[in-house]
């Protein structure tokens, strides 16, 4: 299941995420098809001592299978690449090919090894891909429990021209931006943002590839760089966009989050067999 050199046929140009019928028509030759890639070379130490985070089960799972199959259930996506640990890649490809009978056929896989940064391993997901990919999706293998509309409303959005997206929630909470103490000490508030205006963000986050790729190699992996795949976009001065959300497309961070994602599988099973 697991492919060095993966070389699916392309989407038709009705289904490309990327092109209209007419860029299609026009170039016939433009590449169409849509990746994923999914860094989970990280531990994920909030969880507590233990496998890495993305191998932690979830219904017998590890949620990083969980992840992965989130992203092939698209229609949109034809190719998944998983970023793994630099001493784990084998690891790794042996675990989906142990659950290859849970992930659709007509995607391809490809493991390869991440760095030591969440933005270094990315980037080396994006060197992987083939020539014909002209969109990605980059997905948390913590949020192992995304429903596939989410993840087409991102391909939809960078396939009607968006050059990078992400699906977010509004808050519901009340923000406060505080000036950092040191730990256990009181913080003062400096400002408390219009909540209206804010929303929370998740993933997948979907991106033209020519402006990932030239994000990836121009904005600083620290100091001025970003926390995620479109603030380096931002960073660039090119629009980012938003879609809506779903509430089930959490971070799996602590160990509370486990017990609501064996709730919500739970839920699924009752009502859907999943």
């Amino acid at each position: 299941m697991t492919v060095e050199h993966p070389s699916a046929p392309s989407e038709s140009p009705r289904e490309s995420p990327v092109a209209s019928s007419a860029d299609a028509t026009a170039n016939p030759a433009r590449p169409t098809r849509t990746a994923a890639v999914i860094p989970a070379a990280g531990r994920g130490v909030r969880l507590g001592p233990g496998a890495p985070k993305a191998l932690r089960t979830l219904n017998g799972t590890p949620m990083l299978v969980h992840a992965v199959r989130a992203m092939a259930a698209s229609r949109y996506v034809s190719l998944v690449v998983v970023v793994a640990p630099a001493d784990g890649a084998g690891e790794v490809k042996s675990l989906l090919d142990e659950y290859e009978h849970a992930l659709p056929e007509r995607t391809e896989f490809l493991v390869v090894p991440g760095g030591d940064t969440r933005q270094e391993s990315v980037r080396l997901g994006l060197k992987a891909l083939p020539d014909d990919i002209a969109a990605v999706l980059v997905h948390d293998a913590a949020r192992p429990l995304v429903p596939v509309d989410t993840v087409d409303a991102v391909v939809e959005a960078v396939r009607d021209g968006a050059v990078a997206v992400v699906p977010a929630l509004p808050l519901a909470d009340t923000v406060k931006q505080v000036e950092p103490r040191p730990h256990g000490t009181p913080e003062p508030v400096v400002a408390t943002p219009e909540r209206a205006l804010l929303r929370a963000v998740q993933t997948p986050q979907g991106f033209d590839r020519a402006v990932l790729a030239h994000a990836h190699a121009t904005v600083p992996a620290a100091g001025d760089g970003a926390t995620d795949c479109a603030g380096m976009v931002e960073r660039l001065g090119r629009p980012v966009v938003v879609v809506p959300g779903h509430e089930e497309a959490f971070k799996v961070t602590r160990p509370l989050d486990l017990v609501l994602a064996e709730a919500v599988l739970a839920r699924r099973r009752a009502n859907d067999g999943f």
